[in-house]
């Protein structure tokens, strides 16, 4: 059974920089579609970033195109989120999930979850 471990997440100031990883075990990482959802206090849970398989097509949240980048290793079996330009409503706790390769207008989990990662943004 796939396993996810997420990793990378602290506090920053807005404006700053972090990057997330996930790292698959139970099973290779090439063979999934893989996202990056969040979820803040008191809101709904958010997929902010997808990766479907090949690398060929990418999904982003309005709310952090052109800030956040999906990317992955297949050689690390690792999946990454690259935060720039940081915003106090970026905090949440960050999930590396498993998704429905054959849905891409949003990230849609199939039940593999990671524990989590806190992200903070300052202002």
């Amino acid at each position: 059974q796939v396993q996810l471990v997420e990793s990378g997440g602290g506090s920053v100031q807005a404006g700053g920089s972090l990057k997330l990883s996930c790292v698959v075990s139970g099973d290779s990482a090439s063979r999934y579609c893989m996202a990056w959802i969040r979820q803040a206090p008191g809101k709904e849970r958010e997929g902010v970033a997808g990766i479907y398989i090949g690398g060929e097509r990418t999904y982003y949240a309005d709310s952090v195109k052109g800030r956040f980048a999906i990317s992955q290793d297949n050689s690390k079996d690792t999946v990454y989120l690259q935060m720039n330009s940081l915003k106090p409503e970026d905090t949440a706790m960050y999930y590396c999930a498993v998704i429905d390769c054959y849905i891409d207008s949003r990230p849609i989990p199939l039940g593999y979850w990671g524990q989590g990662t806190q992200v903070t943004v300052s202002s």
